[in-house]
């Protein structure tokens, strides 16, 4: 379908149908990048222990470049998406440009930033004397290609805006298949390529990001979805800060979200650390189930807003409310399939991941009452997804604050104190429900006074 007829369609096909269309390709590319992580992990692995905990050490860094990638990759897409919906392309080609190129520019600043002060950030971290060298080996390289990162995103998000969410899962796909070949090429050497052991995996990683820039330049030239010309004969300087502006109105509250759930994710470790060392171990688990059993939330949180931006941007009102309300019918019915499939298998997953009896106890403890959750869990994604598609980033911020800091973190510490373990969990699951409730209950209002 050519992108044209792909965009129109998101403010015309039937709305339950047009959300299955766009989700089932991005199931796909969402699942198979996680496996592919996976892979990455485990070829680093093997490397030894000091390898495995220097790469770990990177995590809060590159995530804060990866949260900032995303952030304005749900920017560009609100953006975009919307022009398409107010019949007005040339705008969205040109806010195509714009938001590539001040990505771009915003994640070069940060990476020499991140360069140059490599030292000071990592000891921060409390990163370990003899783990600094294999630190500073991984991180020159991923600071000097993490610019080829953001571009696919963002190219991605232009494409998913225009209504194309399968092209954008099989450059997902692809790239995660390139660094899944290169890793063990790069990191142990084969033939005339010698092994360069951690700095490998950092270069198998920029190659296919490279890749993924290219694929997507060509895509977007293709399809002509950019364009250097502003709409209306504007002056190219003063549009190009115009649709900056807009973007990063949105991306930067985007992103700021995104880095919330690392941090309470760490609250929460050290709040687990005081039942010991199996409890941290079966957390770890837990959360590693908890993003395989989230392929659909996921997929959902990057299909829905383009269908709600396009007919937002039309003032089809009723359809964004019908795309809503779909979307979150779906993932209620569909993860509660999931908790049942965990529940009934619980046993034979705890002893997958777990050596340990006392772990394995815990991982079947979490699966028992967790994943009661996830379905609330994705009613708050999706609904913060939704306020981002309608312009509206300070509202999912604030969301995000709520959930994790004011009901999560509390409620499942409370529930600690009153139940240990089983009470810590089951706080979690009436932490989801009562922002899920929020949630519904003020997105809904919002397109009430829309209406009006």
């Amino acid at each position: 379908m050519a992108a044209a007829d792909a965009s129109r369609s998101l403010i015309s096909a039937p709305v339950g149908q047009k959300l299955w269309e766009m989700t089932w390709p991005v199931i796909f590319g969402v699942a198979t990048l996680i496996s592919f992580n996976v892979v990455d992990t485990f070829f680093i692995s093997l490397l030894g222990t000091d390898p495995l905990a220097a790469v770990s050490f990177t995590f809060p860094v590159t995530f804060t470049v990866v949260s900032l990638a995303i952030g304005l990759g749900i920017g560009t897409s609100a953006v975009i998406a919307r022009k398409y919906g107010s019949d007005k392309p040339e705008e969205a080609h040109f806010d195509g440009f714009s938001a590539l190129s001040v990505s771009a520019l915003l994640v070069a600043a940060l990476a020499v930033i991140g360069y140059l002060l490599m030292e000071p950030i990592f000891s921060l971290l409390q990163a370990q004397t003899r783990l600094m060298p294999l630190i500073r080996e991984y991180m020159s390289l991923w600071f000097f290609g993490c610019v080829m990162l953001v571009t696919p995103m963002v190219g991605n998000a232009v494409l998913r805006a225009a209504g194309d969410t399968r092209t954008p899962s099989l450059i997902m796909a692809s790239g995660g298949l390139a660094n899944a070949i290169f890793d063990p090429i790069l990191i142990f050497g084969w033939g005339p390529i010698p092994a360069m052991g951690i700095e490998g995996a950092a270069l198998a990683s920029v190659i296919s990001w490279f890749s993924g820039v290219l694929l997507v330049f060509w895509l977007l030239s293709r399809n002509k979805l950019v364009s250097f010309t502003p709409a209306n004969g504007l002056n190219f300087l003063a549009a190009w800060v115009k649709s900056a502006r807009e973007v990063l109105k949105i991306g930067m509250p985007a992103a700021g979200a995104n880095m919330l759930t690392p941090l309470a994710m760490s609250v929460m470790t050290a709040i687990v650390a005081a039942y010991g060392a199996p409890a941290v171990a079966a957390f770890g688990v837990g959360s590693r189930l908890e993003s395989l059993a989230s392929v659909i939330i996921l997929a959902l949180s990057m299909s829905l807003p383009p269908l709600i931006s396009q007919n937002y941007g039309a003032d089809r009102i009723d359809r964004v409310q019908q795309a809503y309300r779909t979307a979150l019918k779906s993932v209620l019915i569909i993860q509660a399939v999931i908790y049942l499939l965990m529940l009934v298998t619980a046993h034979w997953i705890a002893m997958a991941f777990a050596e340990e009896k006392a772990v394995a106890d815990i991982v079947k403890l979490f699966i028992y009452i967790m994943p009661l959750g996830y379905g609330l869990q994705g009613v708050i994604i999706l609904t913060n997804s939704s306020f981002n598609a309608v312009h509206k980033p300070m509202n999912a911020l604030w969301l995000s604050i709520v959930r994790l800091f004011i009901l999560f973190v509390p409620l499942s510490y409370l529930g600690s104190l009153l139940a240990d373990l089983t009470g810590l969990f089951i706080g979690g699951v009436v932490a989801n429900l009562l922002t899920a409730t929020i949630a519904y209950v003020w997105f809904s209002k919002e397109l009430r006074r829309e209406h009006g």
